[in-house]
């Protein structure tokens, strides 16, 4: 008899679909009120105009410098997404794993996850220069401690007993970590990675803003420089679609580890 996993509701292709025309229809009805106010409700010079930025960005694209400047954003944001996952996930672990560590720096962590990393920003155009580095950097700085501290909090709901019988039961520590940890924090990785990708765009604009000749955050400061909202809105819009674009390729991951890791049909159990 095949098992069906209920771990989480199964999703038919109609509702799928349906979801999909929903989200759709969202973001074209606020195009439409976003259109309508520039044309009736307010002066477009302060909120723009949708069909404006939408030839703007057709300008852009064919120029190739749409291109040019969002994948130096991008570049960036996904090095210091990147970065932050090698050294917060150890570091996670580490806490979770030994209390005693936790308990010494989890205050100094917190302390430096509260400091504003905008202020930080001249320092790491003293420390690193305005190149590339220090813009990775300044988005490191962004999600590095939220990758820590949601690593350490799946940990920590991790139960104790069960860790306690794996090692009655002479299990390695390598083994443990394999089999007990690294699953189950997984999802919070997931969420980590969903959050991050919102705190790196700004990190690498943030570093672009300070610092550049090229990628969004300088187009959009190159714009408004110039007054020109269309570009302004048309430098914003494309970082939207970037991180709703970087977001939904997190879900189809995490959505497909899931479905292999849980849903497994046993062709060979019987009823």
């Amino acid at each position: 008899m095949t098992e069906i996993d209920l771990s989480r509701p199964q999703k038919s292709p109609e509702r799928g679909l349906q979801a999909g025309l929903a989200r759709v229809a969202a973001i074209l009805a606020f195009i439409a009120l976003w259109e309508v106010a520039a044309v009736y409700v307010a002066d477009p010079i302060w909120i723009g105009r949708p069909s404006a930025v939408m030839v703007r960005l057709w300008a852009l694209l064919q120029s190739g410098e749409l291109a040019r400047d969002a994948s130096f954003t991008i570049y960036h944001a996904l090095a210091g997404l990147a970065l932050s996952f090698v050294v917060g996930v150890p570091v996670g672990l580490l806490f979770g794993s030994y209390t005693a560590i936790a308990s010494t720096f989890d205050t100094l962590l917190l302390g430096f996850y509260s400091l504003p990393r905008v202020a930080l920003a001249p320092l790491f155009i003293l420390w690193f220069g305005i190149g590339e580095f220090s813009k990775i950097m300044m988005t490191f700085s962004m999600v590095v401690f939220v990758v820590i501290l949601n690593t350490y909090e799946g940990l920590r709901g991790i139960d104790p007993d069960l860790v306690d019988m794996m090692r009655a039961m002479r299990a390695r520590p390598s083994y443990i970590l394999r089999k007990v940890r690294l699953p189950t924090i997984v999802p919070w990785l997931t969420a980590s990675a969903r959050v991050g990708i919102g705190l790196a765009l700004v990190g690498s604009v943030i570093g672009e803003l300070l610092g550049a000749n090229r990628g969004l955050g300088w187009y959009i400061e190159y714009s408004a420089a110039r007054l020109d909202i269309t570009g302004v809105f048309a430098g914003l819009m494309v970082l939207m679609i970037v991180g709703m674009a970087l977001n939904e390729a997190v879900r189809l991951i995490d959505n497909t580890v899931w479905r292999k890791r849980t849903g497994t049909t046993t062709a060979g159990a019987r009823s």
